[in-house]
């Protein structure tokens, strides 16, 4: 294990237990330390997993000299500052998604980033599936022809709870921050750019977050994106993609285990995936593997990509008239 890449985790809550878990997996890797802001948690967390060194604070993590990278797996609106405390003490970052909680935000990390030489890169564990990894290889065959539409489904039916970090504007609550980011950075992945026009609908609950959205993202070319995101409005979480000579399905394309082909009406492959892991473990390779490599980014998920997914959430915020908190120290959202 003298050539094991050696992790940090930033924040011993529920997200940081399954990426944990997981990277036990991961014969090249070796969770050395864990931070969180109480002690005692940390130490939980610690032994529980069988980390070495237990954090009652995130910058002595971010000092540990053995830490190779850190996962964050804290509040949104934590992500910021927390993936900068770590950049500047030279460590690379894998940030939970969404990333941060607008795309000022975002540029701030990755000028860091660069100015250090360090890697950084979006924990959206969709983009490492198996699954993902085929239907993006049939979409570079052109096997589907012309895309004409990619239509996107993820509505959960969330407890009511006004004291949960769902339903609080302050810690990034509602929908898009949570499961809208999927959808917009499925379209993303499948179209390549961000839309040139964008319409949707939104419904925001009693306590000022969006429970319920619509989209419907348009490019110059003619193709198209619908998305319908809500937790607290129970749906499919489906991808469907549309061409021209045939379609991809994806159910539960978020945590996806299989794909469907299907041209001219005949289904001529299916996909699945058999291994029993959630997407922790893919994203924790891809990391491993650039830091390995030496590399400042990802070319499955790229900080340019990221950057124009939180600009693509931010015009739809700006639409809603939503803003977080954490807007105003970034000077605002910007609608173009």
């Amino acid at each position: 294990m003298d050539n094991a890449v050696k992790w940090g985790i930033l924040g011993p809550g529920k997200i940081s237990d399954t990426f944990a878990g997981e990277l036990r997996f991961a014969p090249e890797a070796r969770i050395v330390a864990v931070g969180s802001r109480s002690l005692k948690r940390a130490e939980a967390f610690a032994a529980k997993h069988g980390i070495e060194r237990a954090y009652g604070s995130y910058a002595e993590l971010a000092r540990d000299p053995e830490v190779d990278i850190v996962y964050i797996g804290t509040p949104h609106p934590m992500h910021k500052e927390d993936a900068l405390s770590c950049l500047r003490a030279g460590k690379a970052v894998l940030c939970e998604k969404a990333i941060t909680m607008n795309a000022a935000e975002l540029q701030e990390m990755i000028d860091v980033a660069r100015a250090n030489g360090v890697f950084l890169m979006e924990a959206m564990w969709t983009r490492y599936l198996p699954a993902i990894a085929k239907v993006r290889e049939w979409l570079a065959s052109g096997v589907i022809g012309d895309i004409g539409l990619v239509d996107l489904r993820f509505g959960n039916m969330s407890a009511w709870d006004p004291s949960s970090r769902l339903f609080d504007p302050a810690l990034g609550g509602g929908t898009l921050l949570d499961v809208g980011v999927y959808c917009v950075s499925f379209a993303s992945m499948v179209l390549g750019r961000e839309p040139d026009t964008i319409q949707s609908l939104v419904k925001i609950g009693t306590t000022g977050v969006d429970e319920v959205f619509t989209a419907l993202f348009g490019y110059d070319n003619g193709q198209m994106a619908s998305i319908m995101a809500g937790h607290r409005l129970k749906s499919k979480h489906e991808a469907v993609i549309l061409g021209s000579e045939g379609e991809i399905r994806i159910p539960d394309f978020w945590r996806a285990k299989s794909a469907t082909l299907t041209l001219h009406g005949r289904c001529v492959e299916n996909f699945v995936d058999t291994l029993e892991l959630r997407g922790s473990l893919h994203e924790a390779n891809e990391a491993m593997r650039c830091v390995k490599a030496g590399k400042m980014e990802s070319d499955i998920m790229p900080l340019a990509e990221s950057l124009a997914i939180m600009r693509t959430m931010d015009r739809l915020r700006a639409d809603w008239g939503l803003q977080y908190p954490s807007d105003a120290l970034a000077g605002g959202i910007r609608a173009d």
